[in-house]
């Protein structure tokens, strides 16, 4: 079971289905950490790569994702889960996600933002297609993180934040 963003594998699952990709599509999970999303795409069916910062599981490669090596319109989607604000650039991130998606290509994404999710998309160069308010179950699990010391509470900025699961086409 991944503990790695709300609502584990069966978050992912849904995602998946929302995006209604055909077997086969070539995906890169944009902060595969330990690899449980990457082994999910691959056991459904998809051409997947994974890339982290510091790789923590089989098959996930070492990578910057405000700066990936692929080629332009590599990707038939993108998926990222509580990994694109990890950045420190979620306008940069979500530029390069749609450097690497062919038109078309469709961006999977949940995770926190402490400001407007929409605007962030259409200046990127996206249209949402599904978008979902999850804070209440972010605040749950973020909670259960820092009873179970597993997070820090000081790492995030101060002030109102929200977790939104967002499905977005490339323009």
């Amino acid at each position: 079971m991944m503990n790695g963003h709300p609502g584990g594998e069966a978050h992912t699952l849904r995602m998946l289905e929302l995006a209604e990709l055909p077997r086969g599509a070539r995906v890169l999970d944009m902060g595969a950490g330990a690899g449980e999303a990457l082994r999910l795409l691959r056991e459904g069916g998809f051409d997947a790569a994974g890339v982290d910062l510091s790789p923590r599981g089989e098959g996930v490669e070492q990578g910057d994702f405000l700066h990936l090596s692929f080629p332009d319109g590599s990707f038939d989607a993108v998926l990222s889960q509580c990994a694109l604000f990890a950045s420190g650039d979620q306008p940069g991130a979500l530029r390069e996600s749609h450097r690497l998606l062919r038109p078309g290509g469709q961006l999977l994404l949940s995770d926190v933002f402490f400001e407007a999710p929409l605007p962030l998309l259409k200046a990127a160069g996206f249209t949402v297609l599904h978008r979902e308010d999850l804070t209440p179950q972010w605040r749950e699990y973020y909670l259960e993180a820092l009873w179970r010391e597993e997070t820090d509470c000081c790492a995030l900025p101060k002030g109102k934040c929200g977790y939104w699961l967002l499905i977005a086409e490339r323009r």
